[in-house]
């Protein structure tokens, strides 16, 4: 038996990736075996070779590309954007892996800004029972007022309930069974709904009530209003907390020490260290600009809130 792990990347990611891999292999099982898939649109073929020479005997390195026709459906609108500032599809693949890998009845998805600090076979060990899939509290909204006050009011859900994306435990057979894609495709196509974090808010919509919440420990993200997590398993370098781009950032040890050990150190250095001041503080403002979507949100006549209020047939 193998443990499926994957990751969803545009070629331009690929050194952080490659910095997560080499964490996650590191930390692998002797005794389990494991397959490691990238999912992508357009990586290239020195790109998967870098990704190729860090597996190992039981760490197999894989590539499945995306094509067009899989996500045509989801077009580059205002209300898919990440961030709010940009449009990236490789944010909704995650959604599609049951579908696409249907020897799979369940899989691990993990975002490309980690680091694998246990074995990531643990945490595929989890019994999802009739949960559509297991994942961590969003720990990097919860100090954040208008991001909560959208949880509430916009997608009215609980702020303390409402998961991270960037680590996923999937029930692959519930969603193929359940025709989920069918579900978020036809959410998607009817309403528009205008999101601050477009996949995550979908997964929270749908999951609600069937989502496992796990130990914290398997998706620490570095934030600036508590202490960190000891001997966290999984870090998860989310929003603007990017090692490579902002120093004394919450568990970058962990990063760096595994980025030595890869041959994109040199690169990444050279990133931290030439990143300026001027677009530290525009990524700042990013924050600011994702989250004034929440003041638009809430008036929205067909926002999450409104067709809810029509019953569960709408849904």
């Amino acid at each position: 038996m193998t443990i499926p792990v994957f990751y969803a990347i545009s070629d331009d990611f690929t050194k952080y990736a490659a910095v997560s891999l080499n964490s996650l292999v590191k930390n692998a099982a002797d005794d389990k075996d494991y397959t490691v898939y990238f999912l992508s649109q357009d990586l290239s073929a020195q790109h998967k070779q870098d990704l190729q020479e860090i597996g190992s005997s039981n760490v197999h390195v894989k590539f499945f590309k995306i094509n067009d026709e899989i996500v045509a459906p989801i077009q580059n609108r205002t209300e898919n954007y990440l961030r709010a500032d940009f449009f990236t599809m490789s944010i909704f693949y995650r959604l599609f892996i049951p579908d696409l890998f249907p020897q799979y009845d369940k899989a691990i998805y993990i975002d490309s800004d980690t680091i694998v600090n246990d074995d990531i076979g643990k945490l595929y060990d989890t019994e999802l029972g009739k949960h559509l899939f297991a994942a961590c509290t969003d720990s990097s909204i919860q100090f954040v007022t208008k991001m909560v006050a959208y949880i509430e009011d916009v997608l009215v859900l609980d702020p303390k309930k409402y998961i991270n994306s960037g680590m996923l435990v999937l029930n692959c057979k519930a969603f193929r069974d359940e025709n989920f894609i069918d579900h978020f495709m036809r959410l998607l196509s009817k309403y528009h709904f205008d999101c601050i974090a477009p996949d995550q808010d979908y997964l929270n919509e749908i999951g609600d009530k069937r989502i496992l919440h796990l130990d914290p420990k398997w998706d620490a993200m570095p934030n600036d209003n508590t202490e960190p997590l000891t001997n966290p398993s999984l870090i998860h370098y989310n929003l603007f907390f990017k090692p490579w781009h902002f120093k004394n950032v919450q568990y970058e040890e962990y990063f760096w020490k595994s980025a030595k050990e890869t041959k994109f150190y040199n690169d990444l250095l050279t990133e931290l260290n030439t990143y300026t001041d001027k677009q530290r503080d525009e990524d700042r403002h990013k924050l600011d600009h994702m989250l004034a979507k929440e003041d638009k949100t809430i008036n929205d006549p067909y926002n999450w809130a409104n067709v809810k209020k029509q019953g569960p047939v709408s849904l």
